[in-house]
């Protein structure tokens, strides 16, 4: 098993705490290795097995505790001694009234609760109600550019051609499942659509009780047919209208909160770059995963633009980062993002093939005037150098580095 070392880095501190560890994510993005990778790391620092419960209510061997008495009683049960027990309890959202059991095992019994569960609307609205003040909630995302080398590093021989091994992440994407066996490209797909399937059935249709599935998906599809523009509720029901399709915005933002709500989708809002605040109108959307967008939309050239924003945002976001888009006046930043105070601006381009190119992406970085790191990330390998302080960097090398500030 491969070490997810960042993500154990970020719960460590929380071992033992009070606090209720929730790992979110999109289903198949690896919620289940980090508990079981928790629970070696438990073992080997001398937790007894009979202190670990593990529970998979997704699994029909535990199809008799999915109501809350049920599970209270079991758990009640295998308490046996003074001693802390640890409780890694998976897809948790399956339990009735989970909320409440999982409050009154922090009232009852001296326990280290750890959760997973794959829808994050129905997670922080209950925790919220009920736990509030006593959860931290730690977002698993599929495999950064660096874990996917060590993937391929550990389940196949090292790959020495950089060019072939990055083009392999871009056309596959992050799916830890993916990289553990040697799919061909069509392969992966037919997996990544299947697990996209299983999401927008059991996260989004029965969670939401949607009833015209066929519309979710045609929303999905301009969602992803529009990666790396802004865009609006009303944007997608005119859009809908053209077709002769008739729909409302109030429910075009119901199924993208749905959407968001299953990790299919992430919403990213726009950021006055002068004024210094959030704007609530035209914000974009970035997929979870790329192979995502190609399962469903199939290879478009046109499309590489938005797919190299989606891999930087996706970055960003695992590194902890709140993620924006600039509106500087009439132009646009790529990227605002914002961590413990610091802040770094980046533009995406694929290349950089004339001057007219260089001077926008640079430019609109040029005109903001503060301290912070700013980027212009491209797939132009040989371009070096930087602008006045503007660096610019090879996607992939943007990708390994390993402070970004």
């Amino acid at each position: 098993m491969i070490l997810r070392s960042s993500y154990l880095e970020e719960i460590r501190p929380f071992i033992n705490s009070p606090q209720i560890k929730i790992i979110t994510g999109i289903r198949r993005s690896g919620k289940s290795t980090i508990l079981r990778l928790l629970k070696e790391e438990f073992l080997t620092n001398g937790v007894k097995q009979e202190q670990i419960l593990a529970i998979n209510f997704e699994s029909f061997a535990y199809s008799e505790l999915l109501k809350a008495s049920k599970l209270y009683q079991f758990v009640k049960s295998e308490i046996k001694t003074q001693q802390k027990y640890y409780l890694l309890l998976e897809e948790i959202q399956e339990v009735e009234e989970w909320e409440k059991v999982v409050n009154s095992f922090l009232v009852d019994f001296d326990v280290d609760i750890y959760l997973t569960g794959s829808n994050s609307h129905l997670l922080s609205s209950e925790l919220a109600t009920f736990l509030a003040g006593r959860f931290v909630e730690i977002n698993i995302y599929t495999l950064s550019y660096k874990e996917y080398i060590n993937f391929r590093n550990h389940y196949f021989s090292k790959e020495q051609n950089k060019e072939n091994l990055f083009l392999n992440y871009l056309r596959k994407g992050g799916f830890p499942v993916i990289h553990t066996a040697n799919y061909p490209e069509e392969s992966a797909y037919k997996v990544v659509y299947d697990i996209y399937s299983s999401v927008i059935l059991r996260d989004t249709v029965q969670r939401y009780k949607i009833r015209d599935v066929e519309l979710l998906e045609r929303v999905i599809k301009y969602a992803f047919d529009n990666i790396g523009n802004t865009f609006s509720g009303k944007n997608v029901a005119d859009y809908f209208k053209s077709q002769q399709r008739k729909m409302d915005v109030n429910t075009v933002y119901n199924y993208l909160n749905a959407l968001e709500g299953a990790y299919i989708l992430y919403r990213v809002p726009r950021y006055d770059v002068k004024g210094k605040e959030i704007l609530k109108t035209k914000e974009k959307y970035y997929a979870s995963d790329i192979s995502i967008i190609y399962a469903t939309m199939g290879n478009r050239d046109r499309m590489i633009s938005g797919i190299l924003e989606n891999i930087v945002f996706l970055e960003l976001k695992r590194r902890g980062y709140k993620v924006y888009i600039g509106k500087l006046d009439r132009s646009e930043i790529d990227f605002v993002a914002e961590k413990q105070g610091d802040k770094i601006y980046i533009q995406v381009a694929y290349k950089l093939e004339n001057e007219e190119t260089i001077q926008r992406e640079f430019g609109n970085l040029l005109t903001i005037n503060d301290q912070f790191p700013k980027y212009v990330v491209t797939m132009d390998e040989f371009w070096k150098g930087s602008i006045e302080g503007v660096k610019h960097l090879y996607l992939t090398d943007f990708l390994l580095l390993d402070n970004l500030y």
